[in-house]
């Protein structure tokens, strides 16, 4: 059976701000303290994900593509690399300020898709906040003064976040998850990020990780709220409660299941569910799949109908 619901084992990476509940409390293991990252769906040289059940178990998901074919991607799917990389973050502590560029800075300067992406907060300290773009239209030569000054914080935007929130990322966005906040991340399958700022504090190795300052005021857009928001709903006319994001880099939807719920996959993308809390069973054809709150399945596109059981679970369903 070569289509059918697929279980993959995430990759799972330290970096000096991560936390335990990935460990703790979404079902992860590693042989560190610092789990900040656990990348759910990853076909990439620096993560990839293993199929843990079925005809396929054992199989890397980039080598399964290989065997079946793209049309697992999409019946028209024709990038020379997979389209998404979804992850959990745990941030224990603040992140950098940072910045992602285009695709097409990206793939001129990095050989790598740019980076568009959207958070949903799955959990949140009280009195969380992550930076959210710039406070106003900064002029450049104001920017390179607080960089050269060590004063960029004083230009952040920053908003107070609770669970369920969700924030879509244009490249360009200047931003940061800030300390006590868990999310699921769901973003082009690109690694580039251009650090503004850090802290100054060290690395795993003593010494200050390094910035991208130069590359990074290349590509930041001061965007407005509506920008953002046009840009993320710019796929779609009409926007639903379960619709999180529809743009040109990928669809995201929430499900809340209590009872059972029908997702048909049809040919034209993949769907990638992420379960945030709860249990319960994939059910296709006459196999029962199980999950619990934080495991992640790949249905190929092409699947058709699948049925979803469960009690109060919210599902992250990503496509292309």
């Amino acid at each position: 059976m070569n289509l059918y619901p697929m279980k993959l084992t995430p990759v799972i990476k330290e970096i000096i701000w991560g936390g335990d509940k990935l460990k703790s409390d979404y079902n992860k293991s590693a042989p560190f303290d610092k789990l900040a990252e656990s990348w759910e769906l990853t076909v990439r040289p620096d993560g990839m994900n293993i199929i843990e059940n079925g005809e396929f178990a054992g199989t890397t998901l980039d080598e399964y593509i290989e065997k079946i074919g793209m049309n697992v991607i999409s019946s028209n799917y024709s990038a020379d690399r997979f389209p998404l990389l979804i992850k959990f973050i745990d941030a224990r502590d603040r992140l950098s300020i940072q910045v992602h560029p285009s695709d097409e800075y990206a793939l001129k300067n990095e050989n790598e898709f740019g980076k568009t992406e959207m958070w949903y907060i799955v959990e949140a300290d009280e009195g969380a906040e992550l930076v959210f773009g710039l406070s106003k239209d900064y002029t450049p030569e104001e920017f390179d003064k607080a960089i050269a000054e060590g004063t960029v914080e004083t230009l952040l935007n920053r908003i107070k976040v609770h669970a369920g929130d969700v924030y879509f990322i244009p490249s360009g966005l200047v931003h940061a998850i800030g300390a006590g906040i868990l999310i699921c991340e769901i973003q082009q399958n690109s690694n580039v990020t251009y650090r503004v700022y850090d802290y100054n504090r060290p690395g795993k190795n003593g010494k200050p990780r390094e910035l991208h300052v130069e590359k990074a005021k290349e590509v930041i857009v001061n965007y407005s709220s509506e920008e953002i928001k046009k840009l993320q709903f710019s796929g779609k006319a009409e926007v639903t409660s379960e619709l999180l994001a529809s743009c040109d880099k990928f669809t995201v939807h929430k499900y809340e299941i209590s009872g059972s719920r029908n997702i048909n996959v049809t040919d034209t993308s993949f769907i990638s569910l992420t379960f945030t809390s709860g249990s319960g069973t994939i059910i296709y054809g006459d196999i029962r799949y199980e999950f619990i709150k934080g495991d992640t399945y790949f249905l190929p596109a092409g699947l058709g109908s699948v049925e979803i059981e469960s009690d109060g679970t919210v599902c992250i369903a990503a496509e292309i």
